[in-house]
């Protein structure tokens, strides 16, 4: 056997390879599809998210060896799992996000070969999102240009099929006109409306990529420099009389925070303590990643001031005085949950503080130990990462409804507040219900609490929107709330939506 006929084999097997792994793929794909469609039919929530989502990681893992042999993709395949588990017990934007940045890991990762620094990985992910839907439609196109490539022309294949599906469609009449049951079969077939049409191409384009991830994300990622702030001026004599005045400054403003916010000591007049309070958290924080951006920009490895031990010395404390100042903002933001409520979006301000915080840390600890902007960036997305992941599995929701139960004075607790929470309030309303409370505020509560009951209890009926959260919440409110029940409105009076105020009826002028 001559060396062309082997290389003429090898190449045939190669592109059998090649053809199989694509219809794999596309099968795959349909079988995705499909599973969409099913169990997305009228609506979309509730557990069958966490079903799709694993149904979706199964399904990439099975069409795609090479992501098992990749064993640096292991790590996000059981993220991807983890995060599926999330979704299936409480469907959340934030879990589905972490799911889909973790398989989008995962299929990247073979392409790749290796792991270099979240930076880079975070604008891969990015380009992979933002141009991955056009995967699809580019290999569509591929494949009809192999198929030109062939002879098939547009008019070659007209002609071919004509007599097969002219002739078909004439036999199939016929026996439709004499057969009742093959009447009924084609009577019972319903083709698809352009919505499902939109959503079935919508859900391909979304899997399609997992599947046969593109290479433009990757190219552009490989050459995005390494993200290190650098600033004009940044000579030595400039770095020190930066680091002097700033230094001063920051001591000038954590001196004020220290005698008034965290000492208690009395204001000027005019100025009260819940204007010093609500003004200043989130600029104060602002000011922090400023000041640490500038800190590595003035530090930056190689460079004059990076040696110095004056530049050193004044950067830690600079670091120093900026932790103080993050601590000031909390403490802010904690007074002022204090005064008014706890809510969802005021823990993840503190969350976010406390990364601030250990950024801090971090930009100080590379300046003194010498570590590399990849060092740093890689220690804060992980700690990102695991913030994230907990708030997949906590609801922030409901631990902010039993604060304002448990903390606040039942008469103050903002009612609207509870019911637009949803059932993440229902446990801690019904431990409400049981303080000693006014009439009036109780008879409020008690409506409340039966709103979300009653929703709760029609969502889990509901197949389509069950949740295991929800059944579990579910069963413990039954096991304990009381009997009590919000008193029948008289003629013609109803209740407000919000905290079930009773509305009188409006008198006709």
């Amino acid at each position: 056997m001559d060396q062309r006929r082997i290389s003429t084999l090898l190449l045939s097997k190669r592109e059998q390879h090649v053809r199989f792994s694509f219809v794999r793929k596309a099968g795959a794909a349909l079988v995705l599809i499909i599973l969409f469609d099913r169990l997305f039919a009228d609506s979309f929530g509730g557990a069958g998210i966490g079903v799709f989502a694993g149904a979706w990681l199964l399904a990439m893992i099975a069409a795609r060896p090479d992501i098992g042999r990749a064993r640096f993709a292991w790590p996000a395949l059981a993220l991807a799992a983890l995060f599926a588990v999330s979704l299936f017990d409480e469907p959340g934007v934030l879990a589905w996000s972490m799911f889909w940045c973790a398989i989008a890991f995962a299929a990247l990762a073979p392409r790749v070969g290796r792991f270099d620094d979240a930076w880079h990985w975070g604008v891969r992910l990015f380009l992979h999102g933002a141009t991955g839907f056009l995967r699809l439609f580019t290999d569509l196109r591929r494949v009809a240009g192999q198929r030109r490539g062939v002879g098939a022309s547009p008019r070659l294949l007209a002609t071919t099929l004509a007599l097969p599906l002219l002739g078909g469609i004439v036999f199939l009449i016929l026996f439709a006109a004499a057969n009742p049951l093959i009447e009924h079969v084609f009577a019972s077939i319903q083709l698809p409306s352009l919505w499902q049409l939109a959503l079935w191409s919508f859900v391909a384009c979304c899997v399609w990529p997992m599947l046969r991830p593109g290479t433009l994300a990757l190219r552009v990622a490989r050459r995005v420099p390494d993200l290190e702030p650098i600033l004009p001026g940044t000579s030595l004599p400039s770095v020190l009389i930066a680091l002097a005045l700033f230094n001063l400054i920051f001591a000038v403003q954590n001196a004020l925070d220290i005698a008034f916010l965290w000492s208690g000591g009395a204001l000027p007049d005019g100025m009260t303590r819940t204007d010093y309070v609500h003004r200043g958290a989130y600029p104060l924080i602002v000011t922090a990643l400023i000041a640490g951006a500038m800190a590595l920009a003035m530090l930056r490895p190689g460079s004059a001031s990076e040696r110095d031990p004056w530049a050193r010395r004044l950067v830690a404390l600079w670091v120093a005085q900026n932790l103080v100042l993050v601590a000031s903002s909390a403490l802010r933001t904690v007074q002022y949950i204090q005064e008014s409520m706890l809510t969802s979006w005021r823990i993840a301000a503190l969350l976010w503080m406390a990364l601030v915080a250990l950024g801090l840390v971090l930009i100080c600890w590379r300046i003194l130990c010498g570590r590399s902007a990849r060092w740093l960036i890689n220690c804060n997305a992980l700690a990102a990462g695991v913030v994230l992941t907990a708030c997949c599995f906590v609801d922030i929701e409901a631990i902010a409804a039993r604060w304002n139960v448990q903390a606040a004075d039942p008469a103050k607790i903002d009612l609207c507040y509870l019911h637009r929470s949803g059932d993440s309030a229902l446990l801690p309303l019904i431990a409400l219900e049981r303080r000693p409370m006014d009439a009036e505020k109780l008879d409020r509560v008690r409506y409340v609490r039966a709103e979300l009951l009653r929703d709760l209890e029609t969502r889990q009926a509901d197949g389509r929107f069950w949740t295991w959260h929800g059944a579990r919440r579910l069963a413990a409110a039954r096991a304990i709330v009381g009997p009590g029940a919000p008193r029948p409105l008289p003629a013609n009076y109803s209740r407000d939506w919000c905290d079930g105020s009773i509305i009188p009826p409006q008198v006709q002028s």
